[in-house]
């Protein structure tokens, strides 16, 4: 792909590479047609525009370790940056991420971080994907049948069948729905319930899913993913 292209699509060239043809298909151009249109009639989306892809930024193609699958961006101000369960440093960490974060102590000891921002988790590898990359403000849900779907399924499809090894953490059922997706020959998959407060102690907590990631990974010959934030 050209500079050009890499730039106005403001996606990493790794990625450019394996599903940028994604991008001139004609629900992709539909998609941003919708985005242009709310922008214009002064609707505020989230992320902000540089971020929709940060996701892919933080983590090349190649670089992927671990995929951890969420459904929406946050849709409140200044929560989403484009990593799925992440908010921006000095932002509160919402109800599920505090979940994860007592799955991980109960597992491994760390203690729970003040900081919401997984940033550390996307560069050692985990590719943190919101199967829909923007939500209008205030709406959860509001952009899930603009075609981002059709977007993060084929990123999902690519990398089940461009990389091996590779490791799913599906939670919930929205998650567990894209299984379909996924060769479980070659890659290891762990499903549970959803870390939010309406289903963590469904199955959740106590899945041992960041345990058995790093078991998976070591028996690989890979470095194990340092799931600390401070």
């Amino acid at each position: 792909m050209d500079e050009k292209r890499a730039k106005k699509t403001q996606i990493d060239e790794s990625w450019l590479e394996r599903i940028g043809d994604e991008f001139s298909k004609p629900y992709f151009l539909a998609l941003k047609k919708v985005l242009l249109e709310e922008k214009r009639a002064g609707m505020t989306v989230y992320p902000p525009g540089q971020l929709m892809f940060n996701a892919f930024n933080s983590t090349p193609f190649s670089k992927v370790k671990v995929v951890i699958l969420g459904q929406d961006p946050y849709h409140g101000a200044g929560q989403a940056h484009g990593l799925s369960f992440s908010v921006p440093d000095g932002v509160k960490p919402p109800p599920s991420l505090k979940n994860i974060y007592k799955e991980i102590n109960a597992e491994l000891g760390h203690p729970i971080p003040t900081s919401g921002n997984l940033m550390p988790w996307a560069k050692q590898g985990v590719f943190l994907l919101n199967a829909m990359l923007s939500v209008r403000a205030s709406s959860a849900g509001s952009h899930s049948k603009i075609g981002w779907q059709n977007f993060t399924d084929a990123v999902i499809k690519s990398l089940s069948d461009h990389r091996e090894g590779l490791i799913f953490l599906l939670w919930g059922k929205f998650a567990q729905s894209k299984n379909v997706l996924i060769d479980e020959v070659k890659h290891f998959v762990l499903s549970s319930p959803h870390p939010s407060p309406f289903s963590a102690h469904s199955g959740f907590f106590g899945n041992d899913h960041f345990v058995r990631c790093n078991h998976y990974l070591e028996q690989q010959g890979l470095d194990p993913i340092d799931w600390s934030i401070e």
